[in-house]
Formats: C-alpha cells, structure tokens, sequence
C-alpha cells in the first residue's frame, strides 16, 4: 500500500501481527503496585506504591485514538509527566535488553520491568515524584491507525499527547521528554514544534536527518538493521516502509525531507548524551548540538554503549538534577554544570572522562592536513603535499588499501574530520568508497575502543557513493562538507574526479610511537554490538578502484587537533 506525501508515494506494508509478541492484552484499568514487588528476573523491589492507569486512551487532533500506560505517585499531585515515545510497544515488545548478548552490559538490576524498552524507569522517577508515560503510538498493538517512521505525523501525535499530560489534574503541567535512539529522535521532531507545556527535553544518542545520518549515509542504503526494526513493529494496520522507500526514493528528495528535523526551531532547555561510536546516531546528536536555538543546552559525550550510559544510576542521577531544575522549579545549582563533558578515547590506553569544556568544536581546535602518497608503500601519510603525482589501485573490497604515519609526538583529536580524495573506477561506472581512520599500538598491531563485552568499534569513519559526490557550496564548510544527494553523476572510462567524504565527529589520542592508519575500502566495517551478524549493508562496487595523490591531484585528510606534545 502507499500513501502521498504531497507528492510522493508513500510506501507501508502490513504491521507484523500482535500474536507474534509478547503483548500481554488489552486491559483498561487502574491499580497500585505495591513497594517491594518485583517485576522484573533480578530487578529490584519497587521503592515505593505506584498507581498504573494501564491502556488509558487519549484522542490525537485527528479523532485517532492511541493508548498509554501512566505511572504516577499514589495520592499525589502536582507531578512533572516524562514521557516516553516510541514505536516499540510500552509493554510486549520483542526489543529488551534481556534479548542482546550479555544484556549489552547492562546489569538486570539496572531496569525496573515497568520501564519501555530504551526508555526512563517508571519505578526511579516515580519515587521522585515524577510521572512516566509509556505510549502506545499510532498504530502500535491496539492503537488506532498506521505507524509512522518519524517526521510530521508522529512529531503533531507526541505534542497532543504533552498537551494531554500537561492538562491532568495530577500533573504541574511542565512535561519532560526522555529517551534513548528512536526516543531521542522523536524529540528532536517534536520539540521542533514548540508545544506550549514541552518544558525540558534529554534526547539521548538520536539522528536528526534520517537519510544523511543513518539510513543512506553518504548515499549508499542501510536496509538490512532497519528491515530488522520494521519487521518488528507489532500492530493490527500498517507500518510505514522506510526501507522500501531506500529502494523508491534512493535520491534526497520530498520523501526524505520529511524526515530532516528542523532544528533550529527548537528552544527548549536540552540535555544531550552523545558518544562518539554510535553507527546510527552520533552525527544527529552532535548536530542537535550545534544547530538547535535552545539558549540552556548542555552536551554530555560518553564513552560506552548509549544503554549501559542510558541504564547507570550514576546518570539518571544527573538527569534528575536537570529536570528538577527545569520540571520542578528547584535551585539545586543545575546551571553551575559545564555546558559541555568530553569523552576522549584512547584505544590500547586510558580514556579521558567528563572533561569539562565550554563548547564544542573546541575552539583550541586547529586543523592541520595530512597528504596522501600513493607512491609511499611503507606509509603513504606525510605532511607537505608531494610533488609528483602517482596513484594506488586496490580492489574495493573489506581490505582495500592503507595510508600510514607513525607519530613522533602524542596528537588528540576532537571534532570533524573531512577528506579529499581524487578517484577513478576501473571497469565500472560508480563507487562506493569508505574511510577509517584507525591506531596501531608501538608494536604493529591494530587497537580498538571496546564498546561491550566482545565487542569494538573500528574508529572514525566517513563514506559516499561517488555518483552523489556533488557538495551544497552554501552549506558545506571547511570542516564538514554537505552533499545535496539530489544528482546522480555516474563517471566515463578514465574520468578522475574530486571528492569530499566528511567522517562524524570524534575525539581520539594516539600517543608517540603509535601510527595513524587511513584506510580506504569498499565494504562497511562499523558492526553493531547488538546485532553483529546482521548481513553486510549491499554496495555497488565492481571492478577496481584507484586513488590519485600528488601533483595536480591533491588528496588529504584534515583533522581536528586540539592538543600536540
């Protein structure tokens, strides 16, 4: 089925059946759970009573009716709602963390089993004197209509749900927002609308531009995690078809503008969570960041999985102190915090913790540029720009080719990183290129950051079809450049053209003796911790790829260097 948006098709298809979850059924109703019980395998008791007002519906704008469960202190009045949004049904899903592989490292203690999956705990805000508000969506389970995949209509259903729970006679009519990727992400979208009792808002780790960020990074099509996601959302109509839109819509146009926030709308009082390894969401987060109007925002980056930082009673601690000030109206000396806290990796070291900065990009940054050698087996990254022009062929493949320099002296990192490259295919007529940007320690050998258990994080990374290598001269800069994604240019047999490739943000030390490694390629070697046998993302790679350095052909690398020696 499809539906317009103005003038494109819409695709949706069939939400997968309520039978094939864990959904418990319907059940208007209002009842006490008791302190003390527990619900959840290694929870902890509840810490206080809690009234549950489960299924309670809510009619949207339109005459749609959506379904929420709402956890509130018992005889109590005057309480801030958090509430909570996204897709994956407030109870049922088959998403938890109870799924993943070591819980993804987070401890069972450290959820509730009141809680939605990637979102607050009813049991730790109620005994604040909070409300939570898990949702039920258009669409999901037995709320009414189809589900959509963020953009306009979901962002107006969450602002009449706020405006709802403003209104309660129980609540003090300022409402909090609260939430980890899809959760974060609908923030964004709703917080852009500015409704009138939105008082704060904690997206934590969320995209803000769904086709440049994480579903058609730099061109090249993301479809197999998020055909995974859609195949389970759980409802009795429709769902709508991102991944089949990747295959209709493969260019930036009406469709996928529909899913770019509108950020500078925003003037909410922010607190962000990022990190600098998120595969879907770090460069929306920092883009939040830097681009929202909001003139109270604080930007904390951490340097774990975003569900270990999201669960860590340490940093729900901290959320409190933010929302007491704004949700509540208490002088707990909330505006005294930096208004940024870094995170700096160090692969095979120690990282650097809560750093406190007065902005980011930092503005000790300086951007220095490291040139491509092609000429340079052994390295292949050097300092001044050479002289004679030579060019290195390689088969686009996951080990493709390296471009190497070994520091005299430690470098941190922290910003943008942005390359140029000047390419040419063999035997094909496009190219998906990608870069990292990895460590090896003093003896050869690769490091990485350790995400979870098991698992790591190859490093910056930027990538880009080259056929949608056209830059926005308006938009782009020095550090990040902007490709329009609306104009397809295939190259001719022997063509050598010019592009950008702009890596998200990063901060990262290598110390003295260790070697900064380039590496170009072309398959996706990010893997994501929770599902790391998901299959390759597909490219359209064939034939042989060649990078031309030197003389005329000037490829580089700039980075950010915030500190040297």
């Amino acid at each position: 089925m499809a539906e317009l948006c103005q003038s494109v098709k819409v695709a949706y298809r069939k939400s997968t059946p309520i039978e094939e979850s864990d959904y418990p059924g319907f059940n208007s109703s209002s009842y006490i759970l008791k302190a003390g019980t527990v619900h959840r395998d290694g929870g902890k008791p509840l810490p206080v009573d809690i009234l549950c007002e489960q299924d309670t519906p809510i009619t949207l704008r339109d005459g749609t009716v959506i379904y929420v469960d709402v956890f509130r202190p018992v005889d109590k009045t005057d309480c801030p709602p958090i509430l909570a949004w996204s897709p994956y049904g407030k109870r049922g899903s088959w998403l938890k963390n109870d799924l993943f592989e070591n819980r993804v490292d987070v401890p069972p203690d450290w959820e509730d089993g009141l809680n939605k999956f990637e979102g607050p705990l009813p049991a730790y805000w109620v005994k604040h004197g909070y409300a939570v508000i898990n949702t039920d969506g258009r669409g999901v389970f037995k709320s009414q209509g189809n589900i959509p995949f963020f953009g306009k209509q979901e962002a107006e259903d969450e602002y009449d749900v706020i405006e709802w729970a403003a209104a309660q006679p129980w609540a003090n009519g300022k409402v909090g927002t609260c939430g980890t990727s899809w959760f974060a992400i609908s923030q964004w979208f709703v917080a852009a609308l500015n409704p009138p009792h939105l008082a704060a808002i904690a997206p934590w780790e969320g995209a803000s531009d769904l086709y440049r960020e994480a579903m058609v990074r730099g061109g090249i099509g993301d479809q197999p995690f998020f055909e995974g996601l859609l195949s389970h959302l759980f409802g009795e109509n429709l769902t709508e078809d991102a991944t089949a839109m990747v295959e209709e819509s493969p260019l930036l146009g009406e469709y996928w503008k529909s899913k770019i926030v509108a950020l500078e709308n925003i003037k909410v009082p922010a607190y962000i969570v990022g990190s600098w390894t998120n595969v879907l969401h770090t460069a929306g987060t920092f883009q939040g960041w830097q681009r929202i109007a909001s003139k109270e925002k604080w930007l904390r980056v951490h340097n774990r999985h975003e569900w270990v930082d999201f669960f860590d009673p340490q940093k729900v601690e901290d959320l409190r102190r933010f929302f007491d000030y704004y949700l509540k109206g208490i002088d707990n000396g909330w505006k005294d915090t930096p208004p940024v806290r870094l995170s700096v990796l160090n692969p095979g070291g120690t990282d650097i913790l809560n750093r406190a900065e007065s902005s980011f990009p930092l503005k000790r940054e300086q951007r220095k540029t490291f040139y491509l050698d092609a000429s340079s087996v052994a390295t292949g990254l050097v300092v001044r720009q050479p002289p004679v022009q030579s060019a290195r062929k390689y088969i686009p493949d996951a080990n493709g080719t390296t471009f190497m320099l070994t520091l005299d002296r430690d470098i941190e990192l922290a910003g943008y990183i942005k390359l140029k490259l000047w390419v040419e295919a063999i035997d094909a007529n496009d190219m998906d290129i990608f870069a990292y940007l990895t460590k090896l320690d003093r003896f050869g050998k690769e490091v990485r950051t350790m995400l979870v258990t098991g698992h790591n994080f190859v490093g910056p990374n930027g990538r880009l079809r080259v056929s949608l290598r056209r830059l926005d001269p308006k938009k782009s800069t020095d550090s990040e450049p902007y490709h329009t994604f609306e104009t397809k240019e295939t190259l001719r047999p022997g063509e050598i053209v010019p592009i950008e490739v702009g890596f998200w943000p990063y901060a990262m030390k290598w110390e003295a003796g260790e070697t900064m490694v380039l590496r170009l390629n072309g398959a996706d070697l990010t893997r994501r911790p929770e599902f790391p046998d998901l299959p390759p993302i597909p490219t359209i790679n064939r034939g042989m790829h060649i990078v031309h350095t030197g003389g005329t052909y000037s490829s580089y690398i700039v980075l950010p260097v915030t500190s040297e020696g």
